[in-house]
């Protein structure tokens, strides 16, 4: 099977958080995708650990807020760019990249001073894509008023 291609950043949605477009940058050398949430909070909810937790899905910009809730499926240390090793938690969802469903595990972090809101890590990537990194956005962007197919 021919896997499509991506470029080094993407258009990719999260409808199960309500985020019809977020542009990410693909880092085939982190091992997690990352999501930049703020304001969490862990819960429980039925006996299940769960983080709610705000987005803002556009650079730069704090508009819109989406208020997101999900399950906590682990947690993981992961060394910040600093090189301090945090804790995070790591929720289950899925990511349509390229107009391609993908189910991936995300940790959710402070990114307010990245580039980018989210990263694309490569165990989401692995066997699915082929990164071109001389491109960008080879997937369609995201209609804002329509939810993924």
């Amino acid at each position: 099977m021919k896997r499509p291609v991506i470029g080094w950043r993407e258009w990719v949605q999260i409808p199960e958080l309500g985020v019809f477009e977020i542009k990410a940058k693909v880092d085939t050398g982190a091992a997690t995708s990352s999501l930049h949430a703020f304001r969490l909070e862990r819960f429980e909810k039925d006996g299940l650990s769960f983080v709610r937790f705000e987005i803002h899905p556009r650079q730069r910009s704090k508009r819109p807020s989406i208020e997101c809730e999900a399950p906590i499926v682990r947690d993981t240390a992961v060394r910040n760019p600093g090189g301090r090793t945090e804790l995070r938690p790591v929720i289950a969802s899925t990511l349509v990249i390229a107009g391609q469903p993908v189910e991936a595990l995300i940790n959710l972090t402070g990114r307010d001073e990245m580039g980018y809101r989210m990263l694309l890590g490569r165990r989401t990537l692995r066997n699915r894509f082929v990164v071109d990194p001389g491109r960008s956005y080879l997937g369609p962007r995201p209609k804002r008023s329509e939810e993924p197919a």
